[in-house]
């Protein structure tokens, strides 16, 4: 049940460093909890050969590039090749995959961001996954507390789901593409291979391999 909703049919494990976070669980509002004790183990675990330990629970891989201007806090793990800009805001609980970019004024809290995931310009990403090569463009957020602060639901096929967090973004699979100033609301998961308009508002279960142009019109791409 739910099988769309399971971490196997969203993510690449082969394309993070943190894989083992995904063991025991299914889905992906399982993983959030456990991202702030899972860098400070695997961060033991990193060669200071390849990473640098800055600061505490803070593991900069020595190919990545961190701008002075950047503000990086604990515990944070920054992969290889990785590009981090001017004024990025880095809060903790990071895990910050291969090749990715994290650019001017992107603010990062309690996130996976596996490898070559891109937030390049304005964005807030906080409580949330983004899959393998997934992009998130201009001004587009990911919203983690409900108004009412209630718990996260997540409403998939007329099936509330309860998640039993009080904070959660935005789950993004394997390529998906957010348009510009988009906004994705608590609970939102985006199967792979999607694309986001631009300026749209996001709420729920989004199907993989679709183009959402706007609630209610979703259409299935050309694969």
């Amino acid at each position: 049940m739910y099988d769309k909703l399971k971490n196997s049919k969203l993510f690449n494990m082969d394309e993070t460093i943190a894989a083992g976070i995904f063991e025991d669980t299914e889905f992906p509002w399982e993983v959030l909890p456990k991202i702030k004790d899972f860098i400070i183990e695997l961060g033991m675990t990193l060669s200071l050969d390849e990473y640098n330990l800055i600061g505490e629970n803070i593991w900069i891989a020595k190919s990545a590039e961190v701008a002075p201007t950047a503000s990086v806090t604990g515990p944070c793990i920054i992969g290889k090749g990785t590009e981090v800009r001017h004024c990025a805001f880095i809060r903790g609980n990071a895990i910050v995959g291969e090749n990715c970019v994290v650019g001017n004024s992107t603010e990062l809290k309690n996130v996976l961001l596996f490898n070559n995931v891109q937030v390049p310009h304005y964005n807030y990403v906080g409580d949330s996954i983004l899959g393998y090569k997934s992009h998130m463009g201009a001004g587009s957020i990911t919203s983690n507390v409900k108004s009412d602060k209630t718990k996260v639901t997540l409403w998939y096929g007329g099936d509330k789901i309860g998640t039993g967090l009080k904070k959660m973004g935005a789950v993004l699979g394997n390529f998906v593409e957010v348009g510009c100033n988009s906004v994705l609301n608590p609970g939102t998961i985006v199967g792979s291979n999607t694309n986001i308009y631009p300026l749209s508002m996001v709420r729920g279960y989004v199907p993989g391999g679709s183009i959402y142009k706007s609630k209610g019109e979703i259409v299935q791409k050309n694969l």
